[in-house]
């Protein structure tokens, strides 16, 4: 595992005393510097798959095509995992690692910085926020590869080899780091200091992380972890609520000012952008699958295909609005002239819309898309709070609540009374997948219920045939770091 500095710039693990960089005992001289820092923290969540790739993590599931395999995820669809494909099997891995190293570094230093200029108040602030962005890395290496190294202190060449340790140590230590920040940080909602990780986010990450860990790698659910998720879910949304409009918390203009809106990685234009409008709007690189247009329901409530509001010459008609607010069939239109054709193929015939903005039509390489990342949000906490009462006490009022919530902003109706836990649990479901579409979670919720297999295999994409095997519920971790570390790292058993 490589040594990387807490900034940017020093990338190579054997340049130690770079002549034209700044080394930490040299940068970290006053307050701004630690700023500075902690800019450069929350920068490397900006890489692809952690931010404006969050669309074709959703292509890791029934939900969509990455036609231009980004990530390899097409590949890994069609059953190439392996410890060499690269993509996402290795910069997930990759720049996970990255992160952590800065988040260390940071805090060593902070822990050595002696100035007035940073108060036990700010240290905790400070303190607080890296440990959150580490717990999501480390929420991604414990629901992608599981066992992995564990490494809170920074790292010398004596120490870089590490070995891994069992996935319940990872969750033991995003537990703690999240647990910090839930004591320590700011009690305001995410707007009142927006780009910074609150105690509420804390909250909310710890809530998705242990929803995954609820149900044990086999899809039986563990009461005890259920219930911590309830709570939590319960605790954050006393200062949430969802947005009147459902698009708002992914425009430019209203997503600073969003009550829904828990947790971002932010984008800003010029220096700082992303490719949203060029990779979903232009290129359709993330092509939804007919299989999800279908499972967006009629007005009426009933599945399309069954209502008598089925419309198959228009199949956008007489829909759950939030299909056509989340993707486009042909062509991108806003109505009121603004339309933008893809340059390239539209191969399911739809395109992601959800994250485009209308204003930056035309789409280009030179579109300057600073449309921040949400990665955590109010609809996505009702929802695991919806799963977590239900699991433990059925289709209650609360659930229905919930549930008849999220659905009343898009003017959809409630779920009928009456329906039994399973009946629910099967609502709930269908609910995150058209409520969260192609915001990185289907893959995510596919591996937790332990459905990838019965859902994938078989599914007609008409595109490409899944392979999905079930020694993919854990991924190999990087063949390169196999080798660097002279036999002290050990690949996950399935891929040896």
């Amino acid at each position: 595992m490589a040594v990387v500095s807490t900034l940017g710039a020093c990338k190579k693990s054997l340049d130690l005393n770079p002549t034209d960089q700044l080394a930490t005992t040299t940068f970290y001289k006053q307050k701004s510097d630690f700023d500075e820092a902690l800019a450069a923290v929350y920068g490397s969540l900006q890489t692809e798959e952690f931010s404006y790739g969050m669309g074709f993590r959703d292509c890791l599931s029934d939900n969509g095509y990455a036609q231009f395999n980004s990530g390899s995820v097409t590949s890994i669809d069609q059953g190439n995992l392996s410890a060499t494909i690269g993509g996402y099997q290795q910069s997930i891995y990759d720049d996970a690692y990255t992160t952590i190293a800065r988040v260390n570094s940071f805090l060593a230093q902070l822990t050595a910085y002696q100035g007035a200029d940073v108060t036990d108040a700010i240290r905790k602030q400070y303190t607080g926020e890296v440990m959150f962005v580490r717990a999501f890395m480390y929420y991604q290496l414990y629901t992608i590869y599981g066992d992995v190294p564990l490494v809170t202190q920074p790292l010398t060449l004596a120490t870089q080899k590490q070995p891994k340790v069992p996935a319940a140590q990872i969750l033991a230590q995003i537990e703690s780091d999240l647990n910090y920040g839930i004591n320590n940080l700011g009690t305001g909602p995410y707007i009142s200091n927006y780009g910074h990780a609150c105690a509420s986010s804390a909250q909310a990450l710890l809530a998705r992380v242990l929803i995954f860990a609820a149900y044990q790698g086999t899809g039986v659910v563990d009461p005890t972890i259920m219930g911590q998720v309830r709570d939590l879910c319960k605790s954050v949304l006393t200062q949430y609520s969802l947005d009147p409009n459902y698009i708002s918390p992914f425009r430019d203009a209203t997503q600073m000012t969003s009550k829904e809106v828990i947790f971002t990685i932010n984008f800003l234009a010029p220096n700082n952008t992303a490719p949203w409008d060029l990779y979903y709007g232009d290129w359709d690189a993330c092509a939804p699958y007919e299989n999800l247009v279908d499972d967006y329901e009629c007005t009426d409530g009933l599945p399309w295909g069954t209502s008598p509001l089925t419309d198959k010459v228009n199949n956008f008609n007489n829909r759950d609005p939030r299909l056509g607010m989340t993707i486009y069939k042909g062509y991108v239109d806003f109505g009121n002239g603004e339309v933008h054709h893809p340059s390239n193929p539209v191969p399911t015939g739809y395109g992601t819309k959800k994250f485009l903005e209308p204003k930056n039509i035309p789409y280009g390489f030179s579109t300057l898309s600073q449309q921040d990342a949400v990665i955590i949000r109010a609809a996505e906490v009702m929802l695991m709070y919806a799963e977590a009462e239900n699991e433990l006490s059925g289709p209650d009022a609360t659930v229905y609540q919930l549930t008849t919530a999220i659905r009343a902003r898009v003017s959809m109706p409630a779920y009928p009374a009456g329906l039994s836990q399973d009946e629910m649990r099967q609502r709930i479901r269908h609910e995150r997948r058209v409520e969260l579409a192609f915001e990185g979670l289907r893959h995510f919720d596919l591996e937790r219920w332990h459905i990838a297999g019965q859902v994938l295999n078989g599914l007609n994409t008409g595109i490409i045939t899944f392979n999905w095997q079930d020694k993919f519920y854990k991924w190999p971790l990087p063949q390169t770091e196999i080798d660097k570390s002279g036999g002290i790292l050990v690949q996950n058993p399935d891929y040896k």
